[in-house]
C-alpha cells in the first residue's frame, strides 16, 4: 500500500514539471472518419466522435492554430445557435460543443467541428491550460 501511495505522489510531481506544463497539444480531425484525436506531448489522450460540415457546408482543411476562445457563444449566422466552449480556428469556423449528440459520427454541421458538450469543455480547458500558441489543429479528409 505504501508503494502505491509513493508511486502516486511521484507521478503527481512528474505531471507538474515544466515539460508537462509546456507539452504541445495536437488536435487531429479526420473528416472521413468523423473522429478527433487529441495528443498531448505526442501521446494520444482522447479519441472523440465529431460532426463536420455536410453538403455544401464544408469544414476547412489544413493546419490551424486557435485564434479565439469563447466559453459561451451563439452563432450570429445560424439562428443564434449555441456554440459552447468554442475554439475558433479560421474566420467563423470553430470546434465547439453541441446538443445534437445523436449526429456525432456523421457530417451534420454548417462547417464547424462539433463535439459533445463534455468533450468540448475538456478540449477548451486543455487549450486554455497549455495556451493557444502551443496548440495545433490539423483537419484532413
Amino acid at each position: 500500500m505504501l508503494r502505491v501511495v509513493l508511486l502516486s505522489c511521484v507521478l503527481a510531481l512528474i505531471s507538474l514539471t515544466p515539460q508537462a506544463a509546456n507539452a504541445r497539444v495536437t488536435v487531429q480531425v479526420d473528416i472521413s472518419e468523423q473522429r478527433m484525436r487529441v495528443y498531448v506531448g505526442g501521446e494520444l489522450q482522447h479519441v472523440w466522435a465529431v460532426s463536420t460540415g455536410r453538403g455544401r457546408y464544408r469544414t476547412p482543411t489544413g493546419n490551424f492554430r486557435p485564434r479565439r476562445l469563447e466559453r459561451s457563444w451563439y452563432s450570429r449566422k445560424y439562428d443564434n445557435a449555441p456554440m459552447p466552449h468554442s475554439i475558433f480556428f479560421y474566420g467563423g469556423y470553430a470546434i465547439h460543443g453541441t446538443n445534437h449528440v445523436r449526429q456525432l459520427g456523421r457530417r451534420a454541421s454548417h462547417g464547424c467541428v462539433r463535439l459533445s458538450r463534455g468533450n468540448a469543455a475538456r478540449l477548451f480547458s486543455l487549450v486554455r491550460r497549455h495556451g493557444p500558441g502551443r496548440v495545433r489543429i490539423a483537419i484532413r479528409h
